[in-house]
């Protein structure tokens, strides 16, 4: 191209795109540094035969079409007062107004949260089953005892015989369960078969509930991790927020447009804050953040690992692409664009582009932690269980004592009542 000088624009966005402004005037010449977009410029520069000047975007705005006219870098492109940009993705409107050229894969918008913290132990007693099972036994138990009741009385009825209090067929299903059933019950005819297959369910509750009990209190269990938009808007005293200039461009697009209940309700509670400052929320609690995955990697990595890589936050490999890749974009009719299209093409093919994008972000983490700090203490909150024989102590069974306190309150009450009843009455 015989030296022929591009003028470029750009916006951060490692490892994509990294660099540092020349000066603090909004739209200034910038120097690049060690990112995937530099690599590309330079090699372009090289094999290409040109120079070029490149800018960053004074807003960080990738465009949003307002009446058919862009703004920001699209903006620029559509007015062709810059050549190409950088670091973007495309989109049928942005398409009618510039070309494309596609350089890697998009990155994955995903949800950052506190990693699962540990379940209380005083629960132990009762997470062995889902409460579907336990409404589902309780109210056996109840049909069980009216049903045997029932039975009873209409054997007595026919036969003339002796039938079964209520109170006791109840007290007999509930004893049943507690492997403690009263110890004379007189039934007969249909009654007995009842019992049988009621003796057999309870002998498989009982079965399953101790064997899962031993595992609840041997392991500690953990809370379930936010994952998807899903999980986050199913919780109703959550929130999360997201930076500023996510929400530009094609992101803004896809949230503000989209029809799902889910995305409108996520969109709509979304706060915007700081990267570092919506982790600091994260880490307190009952908060996520909804970032680019390749981008927030990279900081979580860097900026809040303890020596031994371990970070208090949870990435979800659940996200979602709202486009279909990343690359760079030209003025419409640029008569070099097929040149740039055919060398990112070979880049790719060959490999290049994702050598360089997993050689960026390992840098990058590298640099950050040098620069920290060894001494900076963070709190691990995924810290493994030791392979040691677990001893079960107050703290296991806290439940088990809890109940008996509660057992004991409400049978002192029921002796109070009848004692107070009996000489009122």
């Amino acid at each position: 191209m015989l030296g022929h000088k591009f003028n470029v624009i750009t916006a951060r966005y490692f490892p994509y795109m990294d660099y540092s402004p020349d000066s603090d005037k909004p739209g200034s010449t910038v120097t690049l540094q060690e990112s995937v977009d530099a690599n590309l410029l330079l090699s372009f520069a090289d094999k290409l035969n040109f120079t070029f000047e490149i800018r960053e975007e004074p807003n960080r705005s990738w465009g949003v079409e307002k009446n058919g006219t862009y703004d920001g870098m699209m903006g620029l492109l559509q007015r062709e007062e810059k050549d190409f940009c950088t670091v973007a993705g495309p989109s049928a409107g942005r398409l009618k107004v510039t070309e494309y050229a596609r350089g890697y894969p998009s990155d994955m918008v995903t949800v950052i949260s506190l990693k699962p913290t540990t379940l209380p132990q005083y629960l132990s007693l009762v997470r062995p089953f889902s409460g579907q099972v336990w409404m589902a036994m309780v109210g056996s138990v109840v049909f069980s005892g009216l049903m045997l009741w029932t039975l009873q009385k209409i054997w007595a009825f026919a036969t003339g015989g002796r039938g079964v209090q209520l109170n006791l067929a109840l007290l007999y299903s509930w004893g049943a369960l507690l492997e403690q059933p009263p110890p004379e019950l007189f039934v007969r005819g249909f009654g007995q078969m009842l019992v049988g297959w009621w003796l057999v369910a309870c002998l498989i509750f009982s079965t399953g509930f101790k064997s899962s009990l031993i595992a609840h209190l041997t392991v500690q269990g953990k809370a379930l991790p936010i994952k998807t938009f899903e999980h986050l808007v199913a919780q109703p005293t959550w929130e999360w927020g997201t930076e500023a200039w996510l929400l530009k461009g094609i992101p803004l697009e896809y949230f503000s447009k989209h029809t799902d209940p889910v995305v409108i309700e996520v969109y709509r509670r979304t706060e915007v804050l700081d990267a570092k400052e919506a982790l600091m929320k994260v880490v307190k609690g009952g908060y996520s953040f909804i970032s680019f995955k390749n981008y927030i990697t990279v900081l979580v990595a860097s900026e809040f690992a303890d020596i031994t890589g371990q970070t208090p936050f949870y990435i979800s490999n659940q996200g979602i692409y709202i486009q279909a890749s990343f690359g760079w974009g030209f003025r419409k009719g640029a008569p070099f664009y097929s040149r740039f299209l055919q060398q990112m093409n070979y880049l790719e093919d060959g490999g290049l582009i994702r050598y360089w994008t997993e050689e960026a972000i390992a840098r990058r983490v590298r640099e950050k932690k040098a620069a920290i700090s060894s001494e900076r203490t963070v709190q691990d909150h995924n810290k493994k269980e030791n392979d040691k024989e677990v001893v079960l102590g107050l703290m296991h069974l806290q439940g088990v004592f809890y109940l008996l306190f509660l057992g004991a309150a409400l049978a002192l009450c029921t002796l109070l009542v009848e004692n107070i009843s009996h000489y009122l009455f």
